[in-house]
């Protein structure tokens, strides 16, 4: 416990030495490099991820074709029956349709596919 005060009483001695110190005539521009910093750390791990998706998901959206079957927000999967400019009919059981908004869509529903069975398993 001694150590981590002394080292706290260090360290805020040294902080405080550096806000005393008066700038030299670089002073505004050190202090925006951080800042600049921050803000490209920023821009590389969350908006530029970030809008990559929403273009990929939009044009995903605008291929979307009568047949595909897709996936809404709400997790109800169905073929689509009908495309009109902003909404889609979705067939999820033989004889019932829903009509959802294009932007309801969050993606295509790869299905579920057969299992293969090795024929030399048998």
């Amino acid at each position: 416990m001694r150590f981590a005060a002394g080292g706290l009483a260090l360290v805020t001695q040294y902080l405080l030495g550096m806000a005393q110190q008066a700038p030299g005539a670089g002073g505004a521009l050190t202090q925006f490099v951080p800042l600049l910093l921050i803000f490209g750390v920023f821009w590389f791990l969350v908006i530029r991820p970030q809008s990559k998706k929403a273009k990929v998901h939009s044009q995903m959206l605008a291929e979307l074709k009568k047949g595909d079957d897709v996936v809404t927000q709400g997790g109800i999967i169905g073929k689509i029956a009908g495309v009109k400019d902003g909404e889609l009919t979705l067939q999820v059981q033989e004889g019932v349709r829903l009509r959802v908004t294009r932007a309801s869509i969050t993606g295509r529903y790869p299905g579920t596919e057969a299992p293969k069975t090795d024929a030399k398993a048998s």
